[in-house]
C-alpha cells in the first residue's frame, strides 16, 4: 500500500510540474500577442522553434538511454557520470564552434540580429547541462526537488515577461532611467533574455548536485549508450519537424507577419495538448503496471475510448466558444486573421493524443524502433503537404499537413499495432465521436459563429449522444466500484 501511495504520490507531483510550464506559457500567450506585433512575434517564435532543434540535437537520447541504463546496469554511479561527462563534452564542443561561427550561423538559420543566436545558444546549453541532473532526481524518487526546480524556471521566465513587457513599458517617459537603458524595439529580445536568466539560475541551482557526481568515464558503456539513444535522436528530430516546419516555412514563403499571426492561433490549439499531457502522465504508468493482466487489451481499449470521447467533446467546446477564448489568449486583433486554423489544429492535436494511445503495443513489445518509423513517415507527410499545401492555399495548408501527419501516423500505428499487440478497440464509436466533433465544430464555426445559444446546443446534443451509448458501461463500472 505504501508503494502504490508512494507511486501516486509522485505522478501528482511529476504531472504537476510537467503541466504547470505548459500552462504558464500559454497564460503568457496573451501578454506576447498584446506586447508584440504579429512580425515580431515571428520572431519569438523561430527562436523556440531552433531551439526545440538544438534540444534534441545536444541531449541526443542521452536522457531516455539514462533511464535505461540506470535501472539496468549494477554501477549506477558510472552511468551518471559517463552520461553527463558525454553530453557536457559536447556541449562545451557545440558551444564553442556555434559562437565562433556566430554571424554565419544567425545568418543561415534567418536571425536577422546575431545577439538573438548567441543568447539561443547559451539557453540551449544551458538547459542541456541540467537534463541527466534532472533525470537523475527523477530516477532516485527526489520528486520534490525536481518539482521544485521546474517550477522555479517556469516562475521566473514569467516574472522575468511581465518585468520587461508590462512594467517598464509603462515606466517609459515617466523615469529617466528607464529611458536610458530600455529599448521598446528590443521587446522580442527581453522574452529571450528573460529565458536566459531563468535557465542560468536552475543551472546555478542544479551545480551543487552536479559537483556531487563522481568522476568515471566508462567508453564501453558510452557506446552501448549511444547505440540506445541514436533511435531517440532521429524520432526526436522528426517530432521536431512535424511540430515546427511549418512556422519556418510560413515566414519564408507568405512573411514574417503571416507566421506570426499563425503562431499565435496556433497557441489556442494547445489548450488540448495540456489535456494530452495530463491523461498521459496518469495513463502511460498505469499501462505498463497493467500489461500483465489478462484483460489488459480490454482496459486500454476502454481508456481510448474515453480519451476520444473527452477529447472531441474538448474540440466542440473550444471551436463554439473560439471567439471569447480568443479574446482571452491574443491580445492584437492582428492574429485573429488566422483562426481559421484552430478547428483544423485541434483536431490534429485530438489525433496525436490517440496516436500516444496507439503507442503502447510498441512500448509493451520492446519494439521502440517502431515509434521512429512512424515519425520520420510523418515528417515526410508533413514536409510533402506543405511544399504542396502552403503555395497554394495559403497558411492554412500548414494546419492540413500538420492534420495530415498525425492522421497517417495514427493509421499505421494501427495497423501495426494490431498485428503485434492485438487490442480490441471499439472503431465504431470511436469513429462516431471523432464524426460528431468534426461535424458540431465545422457547423459552429462556418455557420454559428458567436452563436452561443447554438454552441451551447451542440455540446449538449454531443454529451446526450455519448449517455445514451455508453450507459450501460457507465452502469456496469459504477455498479464494479
Amino acid at each position: 500500500m505504501s508503494t502504490l501511495k508512494r507511486f501516486l504520490k509522485d505522478t501528482l507531483i511529476y504531472g504537476f510540474a510537467a503541466i504547470m510550464p505548459k500552462a504558464i506559457n500559454v497564460l503568457l500567450v496573451k501578454l506576447h500577442t498584446s506586447s508584440l506585433s504579429t512580425s515580431e512575434y515571428s520572431v519569438n517564435t523561430s527562436f523556440y522553434v531552433w531551439a526545440a532543434y538544438f534540444n534534441v540535437l545536444f541531449t541526443y537520447g542521452m536522457e531516455t538511454a539514462f533511464f535505461r541504463f540506470f535501472n539496468k546496469e549494477k554501477d549506477k554511479g558510472n552511468v551518471v557520470s559517463t552520461s553527463f561527462i558525454s553530453v557536457l563534452t559536447t556541449s562545451i564542443i557545440a558551444l564553442l564552434v556555434l559562437l565562433l561561427y556566430k554571424n554565419e550561423m544567425a545568418s543561415f538559420l534567418g536571425f536577422s540580429n546575431p545577439l538573438y543566436f548567441s543568447i539561443l545558444v547559451w539557453i540551449s546549453i544551458l538547459e542541456t547541462l541540467v537534463v541527466i541532473p534532472f533525470a537523475y532526481l527523477r530516477v532516485t524518487g527526489k520528486s520534490k526537488s525536481y518539482t521544485l526546480f521546474k517550477l522555479l524556471n517556469i516562475l521566473i521566465y514569467a516574472v522575468f515577461n511581465l518585468f520587461f513587457l508590462w512594467l517598464l513599458p509603462k515606466q517609459i517617459n515617466l523615469t529617466s532611467t528607464v529611458n536610458h537603458w530600455y529599448n521598446p524595439t528590443f521587446k522580442e529580445g527581453y522574452i529571450f533574455i528573460a529565458n536566459l536568466i531563468a535557465s542560468s539560475i536552475t543551472f546555478l541551482c542544479v551545480l551543487p548536485l552536479i559537483l556531487k557526481f563522481k568522476i568515471s568515464f566508462n567508453f564501453s558503456l558510452l557506446k552501448k549508450m549511444l547505440s540506445y539513444s541514436w533511435p531517440v535522436l532521429v524520432a526526436g528530430i522528426a517530432y521536431t519537424t512535424n511540430e515546427n516546419l511549418d512556422k519556418l516555412l510560413l515566414e519564408e514563403w507568405l512573411g514574417k507577419s503571416v507566421m506570426g499571426a499563425y503562431a499565435g492561433a496556433y497557441k489556442i490549439g494547445v489548450i488540448m495538448s495540456l489535456f494530452i499531457l495530463a491523461f498521459r502522465l496518469g495513463a502511460e504508468p498505469f499501462f505498463f503496471n497493467h500489461a500483465k493482466e489478462k484483460n489488459a487489451p480490454v482496459t486500454y481499449a476502454l481508456i481510448l475510448k474515453w480519451f476520444t470521447i473527452i477529447g472531441a467533446l474538448f474540440v466542440v467546446f473550444i471551436v463554439g466558444f473560439m471567439n471569447l477564448i480568443s479574446q482571452l489568449f491574443l491580445g492584437s486583433k492582428e492574429y485573429y486573421t488566422a483562426l481559421s486554423i484552430v478547428p483544423i489544429i485541434l483536431i490534429a492535436n485530438l489525433l496525436l493524443g490517440i496516436y500516444n494511445n496507439l503507442s503502447i503495443w510498441y512500448k509493451l513489445t520492446d519494439k521502440t524502433r517502431y515509434g521512429m518509423y512512424f515519425s520520420i513517415f510523418g515528417a515526410l507527410i508533413t514536409v510533402s503537404l506543405l511544399y504542396l499545401l502552403i503555395p497554394s492555399v495559403g497558411f492554412i495548408g500548414a494546419a492540413w499537413a500538420t492534420l495530415g501527419a498525425y492522421g497517417s501516423m495514427l493509421v499505421l500505428s494501427y495497423i501495426f499495432g494490431q498485428k503485434h499487440y492485438p487490442i480490441p478497440y471499439d472503431l465504431k464509436k470511436i469513429g462516431i465521436y471523432l464524426g460528431l466533433s468534426i461535424s458540431f465544430s465545422s457547423l459552429s464555426y462556418l455557420k454559428f459563429q458567436q452563436n452561443y445559444f447554438a454552441s451551447v446546443l451542440f455540446l449538449i446534443l454531443f454529451l446526450g449522444i455519448v449517455y445514451l451509448l455508453e450507459i450501460k458501461e457507465l452502469k456496469k463500472l459504477l455498479l464494479k466500484k
